[in-house]
């Protein structure tokens, strides 16, 4: 064998084996980090999850009903309109002794979904608007007030301007939206942050929540309002 055949035959083995490396090198190279509202991976169509303990802000702890959720004479809704605190605590109790201070008449939200830090991560709260099905005091300066008169309030504790609530929390709110969209036939659109409102002049449930409403929430609403009609 010439001496000009073994040299080519070296080269094309070094540079098969300089392109093997750098193949490997790309499958060992650590994966970029996604925000976690980017990883929803739950399936639209999976069961829905066990309904979360509840319990009122006026009796807290009580046994919860078979479904805490179930009102009769319901009335008209029209929409979900979602908040955060804005605080690192708090419960249901405690904010209904804010809006009563400001004037309210009670607690302005239907529902309160707690972070740990004043009530079990996770837990919901079932307000007193939402036993008697009275409108709500969470979404003014809309037109005709429509969206405390056909909105149901929902806030979650915390500051959501930066990062997700927590798993538990979410775990919640799909359960509860779901179960509010499909019993009352409200469409994904109407699925709203409180920032969306018609002349809203707020950032409320802050960035990172709003982009989880817009994203997820709404997205598995239409997979289930399609299918139901």
């Amino acid at each position: 064998m010439s001496v000009g055949i073994v040299r080519s035959l070296l080269v094309r083995s070094v540079f098969l084996m300089l392109i093997l490396a750098a193949g490997c090198a790309s499958q060992n190279a650590p994966m970029a980090e996604l925000p976690t509202h980017d990883l929803d991976l739950s399936a639209p169509h999976a069961p829905p999850a066990a309904a979360p303990k509840v319990f009122s802000p006026v009796q807290p702890f009580a046994a919860a009903e078979s479904n805490p959720w179930a009102v009769s004479n319901p009335r008209a809704w029209r929409y979900i309109v979602i908040h955060h605190s804005a605080t690192e605590d708090g419960n249901a109790a405690e904010f209904d002794a804010q809006h009563r201070r400001r004037g309210w008449d009670e607690l302005g939200y239907h529902f309160v979904i707690d972070n740990g830090r004043g009530g079990p991560d996770g837990l919901v709260e079932v307000g007193s608007r939402w036993k008697s099905q009275k409108w709500g005091a969470h979404t003014g300066g809309t037109p005709d007030n429509e969206y405390n008169n056909y909105g149901i309030g929902i806030c979650l504790v915390g500051d959501f301007t930066h990062h997700l609530p927590t798993p538990a929390q979410l775990e919640s709110l799909r359960s509860l939206v779901s179960y509010l969209a499909n019993t009352y036939n409200i469409a994904p659109k109407d699925i709203i942050g409180h920032r969306d409102a018609p002349n809203a002049s707020t950032q409320c449930p802050g960035a990172a929540l709003e982009r989880y409403v817009v994203d997820t929430l709404r997205w598995r609403a239409y997979v289930r309002y399609a299918y139901k009609n």
